[in-house]
């Protein structure tokens, strides 16, 4: 995109692979299960950490977790966690390794008995992405109250580290709120992506 640097929004600026994510990713509405299943859990196993942590081991994650495929990862056994844990490629943190097995279980589980991943996921913003118009870094919180009751719903179905912060960064990243500061050129872009992305048909309009 021909536009500069400084009409991004300012948390992107210090790499090229954090503008890349930014102006490709970030706050797109994404739909996809096993996309939606990547995001959450990177944004898990980004806690106590920063995200561009994750970016630079993402395509790792990738290799290591089946692409994210969770009906694959649900069937990782404990001398597989064993060997991700001393894999320099990713965070080694044995509790959130753990936690990717564990959430594709509950996904897989959730399937097997006619739940939606995805459905459950959007319920939070009724199926609509927000609109936000934030003017300044300052205005954008770390949780809301959307944040919070997602997360209380994921830790009931047996989600781990689903925090009210992690949730809320992960609706961000997926498109759920739109967080682009209104000077940011994607903020138009993500709006209109709201509009125009194929939404599951089964949801109300």
């Amino acid at each position: 995109m021909a536009n500069s640097k400084e009409k991004r929004c300012s948390w992107c600026l210090s790499s090229e692979l954090y503008i890349d994510y930014h102006d490709q990713e970030w706050g797109m509405p994404c739909y996809d299960a096993h996309t939606l299943f990547e995001m959450l859990n990177l944004e898990g196993a980004q806690a106590g950490l920063s995200w561009i942590t994750i970016l630079n081991k993402r395509e790792n994650y990738r290799r290591l977790f089946a692409n994210f495929d969770y009906v694959k990862v649900a069937r990782f056994k404990e001398a597989k966690i064993e060997k991700l844990v001393l894999d320099a490629g990713i965070v080694r943190h044995r509790q959130k390794i753990e936690a990717f097995v564990n959430n594709a279980k509950v996904v897989v589980a959730m399937e097997k008995q006619g739940e939606s991943f995805v459905d459950l996921l959007w319920s939070f913003v009724d199926f609509k992405p927000i609109q936000n118009k934030h003017k300044s870094m300052a205005t954008v919180k770390a949780s809301t109250e959307l944040s919070i009751a997602m997360s209380k719903a994921l830790k009931k179905k047996g989600f781990k580290f689903v925090g009210p912060t992690t949730c809320y960064a992960f609706m961000q990243a997926c498109g759920m709120v739109n967080d682009h500061m209104t000077s940011c050129p994607h903020y138009k872009v993500c709006a209109n992506a709201a509009n125009k992305t194929k939404r599951p048909s089964h949801w109300p309009k």
